[in-house]
């Protein structure tokens, strides 16, 4: 867990998951699908009125054109919105990187969506697939249908249900020596504590990152994908009804739009179409995955950016070949 303090991985060590935050913003969200406060092919707009003048950038012409079908919320969580990370090297990526949208320095989760609704769309919605931030501006529609700041919500309809009592935002003071080290390997594969998110995640946080910034333990995370796995409840409570949990892991692409041969793309997660399988992956080399043909749930955690799965994917190939079917 800490190579310098000779600090071993115990069951209660805590990692960053980053993008394994994700999966947890779905289901938040999806509780206030279940008290009606939205449906998925709903405008983003009619929440966040912001988006509605969002305009989208046409390489061709090399001009801004109005959205011909408004983003929705099926949009957002499917990653077809053309909400970006900024991390390629198109006109609307380098727009992301002068502003700074990305950041999680000195902004709320609400500063920040509504900068990034000044920014063009990279692609008419619903058309492709492109990873980005549209699960952090989902986290903020959590706190628009709700009322409530993101980490409460998180805190009074999934965390404290399930008692996962060491996932949050950030590390108290008092946990801290249980927090992990988060590692880089330099030019001669030695590996060194990464400065950046090191101690990040050691104070407070001012932007609740429903895309990114989440800690937790295995036991913890292993809790929230059982509940997934029995259909929405765990232990005797229920977070969601199965047809819901049904939702979040099945295929919710727009048939206009392709994520990778062989899989689909749920609610903040992927989805093998022969297996049903649902997962998902976070910066700092952790992996999940949820298998309902199997009843299996695989989680692999590391702290090593930038991320490296290959230890991830060889243990759940030979997980999955040692399994007998009858």
């Amino acid at each position: 867990a800490n190579i310098e303090e000779e600090l071993p991985v115990e069951e209660n060590t805590i990692y960053r998951i980053f993008s394994m935050t994700k999966p947890v913003t779905a289901v938040a969200l999806m509780t206030l699908y279940e008290e009606g406060k939205f449906e998925l092919d709903d405008k983003l707009s009619m929440y966040i009125p912001e988006f509605a003048d969002v305009m989208v950038y046409n390489p061709v012409t090399a001009s801004l054109e109005p959205q011909e079908n408004e983003l929705t919320i099926r949009n957002l969580m499917t990653h077809t919105s053309g909400i970006l990370y900024g991390w390629g090297q198109s006109y609307v990526d380098s727009l992301y990187r002068v502003t700074g949208v990305g950041g999680w320095d000195s902004v709320t989760i609400g500063d920040q969506v509504k900068l990034l609704a000044t920014l063009p769309l990279k692609f008419q919605p619903g058309t492709a697939y492109e990873y980005g931030l549209s699960i952090d501006v989902a986290g903020y529609l959590i706190e628009v249908l709700s009322g409530v700041p993101l980490d409460e919500y998180f805190q009074s309809k999934i965390f404290d249900p399930l008692q996962m009592d060491d996932t949050g935002f950030y590390v108290p003071e008092e946990k801290h020596n249980r927090l992990a080290g988060l590692y880089y390997r330099d030019k001669e594969n030695k590996l060194n504590q990464a400065l950046w998110g090191g101690d990040r995640f050691k104070q407070p946080a001012m932007l609740f990152s429903g895309g990114g910034g989440l800690v937790s333990t295995m036991d913890n995370y292993l809790i929230f994908c059982q509940m997934l796995l029995k259909g929405g409840s765990h232990n005797g409570v229920k977070i969601l009804e199965e047809s819901t949990v049904k939702l979040i892991m099945s295929d919710q692409l727009p048939e206009t739009a392709s994520y990778r041969e062989g899989y689909g793309y749920g609610l903040s997660g992927q989805v093998n179409l022969e297996s049903g399988e649902y997962s998902w992956a976070g910066a700092a080399s952790t992996n999940f995955w949820i298998d309902p043909s199997t009843r299996m749930i695989v989680i692999t955690y590391a702290q090593l950016m930038p991320s490296d799965y290959s230890y991830a994917y060889e243990f759940h190939k030979l997980v999955k070949s040692a399994l007998i079917n009858e």
